[in-house]
């Protein structure tokens, strides 16, 4: 059998390399079962204080040396914070165009999987694809971790109604950059979200307990 291609979207202020590194475990977990690819934000990240790393960073302590972003949300400064509101955003179509020209390059893939902004911008990668704004998106599953719906105003009408595609919502319990709330807001965007929850913090959790219910929601597609 062979295994599920699944395209994995980083965190902010991560990057494709320091994401497989962080997901090192999930991959040893599920090894036979999924060929995880891994992209690149196109937008760089400019160094921020250790204060403002603790509330925005999805890479923990110091963040990485190559930090990307998929949007930003204070389009003057060009930084993000998932609890800022705003009415526009900036760089969200060139990173739309990213994962585009990698499904033409790298697909097809199977589903899809992102962390924090990465499972933010998941969400509205359904949503597009749903709503058949891009032809080249044939996602069959999505995978978000620690994920949250945007309070930018331009981006509401990815929430319009709920989206179809089968989807594996997983957050911690002890999230401070992401708090489970703000995952659990995204869950109504689903038509039938199952939900994994972990007693741990900003991560992707990938131990043995886990191991089950990741394994009996990508069965259904293989």
């Amino acid at each position: 059998m062979a295994p599920l291609r699944i395209l994995c979207i980083h965190g902010y202020r991560q990057s494709g390399s320091s994401f497989r590194e962080k997901t090192g475990a999930l991959r040893k977990l599920l090894k036979k079962q999924v060929d995880l690819v891994y992209l690149n934000a196109p937008h760089s990240v400019q160094q921020a204080n250790e204060e403002a790393l603790e509330k925005e960073n999805d890479s923990g302590p110091g963040g990485d040396m190559d930090s990307r972003g998929w949007w930003f949300s204070d389009v003057e400064a060009r930084s993000f914070n998932a609890q800022q509101h705003c009415e526009k955003s900036l760089g969200l179509d060139e990173s739309v165009t990213v994962v585009s020209d990698a499904m033409k390059a790298q697909g097809p893939f199977d589903g899809i999987l992102g962390f924090s902004q990465g499972a933010a911008f998941v969400a509205m990668l359904c949503s597009l694809q749903e709503q058949k704004l891009e032809p080249d998106f044939n996602f069959r599953f999505a995978i978000l971790i620690a994920g949250f719906r945007s309070a930018c105003e331009e981006h509401m009408a990815f929430y319009n109604a709920p989206l179809q595609i089968p989807s594996l919502h997983v957050f911690g319990l002890e999230d401070r950059v992401i708090p489970d709330n703000m995952s659990r807001e995204l869950l109504p965007s689903f038509q039938d979200p199952e939900v994994l929850t972990h007693p741990g913090g900003h991560f992707v959790p990938a131990t043995a307990a886990h191991r089950k219910t990741y394994q009996d929601f990508l069965k259904q597609f293989q």
